[in-house]
């Protein structure tokens, strides 16, 4: 699994990219978690508010702070598919 946190460095961004990183490790998933922080990069996938959560290359979330039961969800669910 490939996950993208989308942000420029503002605290909600490293806010998801700490909840990501901490679901990925309690559902011991075998993913690769970056932060993303050019935004050209993050304007290329269509989002309008960061942060923005991208997984296997599809826009999962955008402008929220999940906490971290929604981020096991979100994890779940797109691991299944």
């Amino acid at each position: 699994m490939e996950i993208k946190v989308l942000g420029t460095g503002c605290k909600k961004c490293k806010t998801l990219e700490a909840v990501t990183k901490q679901a990925v490790e309690e559902l011991q998933l075998d993913a690769v978690v970056e932060k993303v922080e050019d935004i050209q990069q993050i304007m290329s996938y269509g989002i309008m508010q960061t942060p923005g959560l991208v997984v296997d290359g599809k826009v999962v979330l955008s402008g929220q702070l999940p906490d971290i039961t929604l981020m096991k969800g979100i994890l779940t669910q797109q691991q299944s598919k």
